[in-house]
């Protein structure tokens, strides 16, 4: 059984600017990696970094029922727009093990004790296909930089991550 990353944004290029080098780096060590995106027109560039991308409101029913996911990545935009996500995300920090991790501006000062900066330092495959992606989804020209910021609840001790996991930013 793999794990499971899902990703839920409102396009496939919030996705890749924000998030493109950890879902590549996740989808190389073997994770399953879904993105469920509100707007499915330019999905190329998440095929680029190994996601499957499913439209978020048709998604959303099937999460419930049938997606286990062992993390989740949530844009800010999505979490403060959409009560279903907002309520997930409270849901899986409450009372399931599962990795939750968000980004963007504007998050709601209720979660600043819940959660904390992390970063993910990209593997120079990722900077490549991140770099790929960006331009698939619109942006040529815009290289990826080292790392990505997230926000997180506690991390796990550091001898139970492994290089492609998200560290302090502290």
């Amino acid at each position: 059984m793999r794990y499971h990353l899902v990703v839920i944004a409102p396009t496939a290029a919030e996705v890749v600017r924000f998030a493109g080098g950890w879902v590549f780096d996740r989808t190389s060590a073997g994770w399953e990696v879904t993105a469920l995106v509100a707007e499915c027109s330019n999905v190329r560039p998440l095929g680029i970094l190994g996601a499957t991308v499913l439209d978020l409101e048709q998604a959303l029913t099937v999460l419930e029922r049938d997606m286990h996911p062992n993390a989740v990545a949530v844009s800010s935009q999505t979490y403060l727009s959409d009560d279903r996500v907002r309520a997930g995300v409270h849901e899986y920090l409450d009372t399931r093990p599962v990795e939750v991790a968000l980004w963007g501006e504007g998050l709601p000062t209720e979660l600043d004790e819940r959660i904390e900066p992390v970063s993910h330092r990209m593997s120079n495959a990722a900077r490549v296909f991140k770099t790929c992606a960006l331009a698939a989804a619109g942006f040529p020209g815009e290289s990826a930089e080292q790392t990505e910021a997230f926000r997180t609840r506690e991390l796990p001790p550091p001898s139970c991550r492994y290089d492609g996991d998200l560290v302090s930013a502290r």
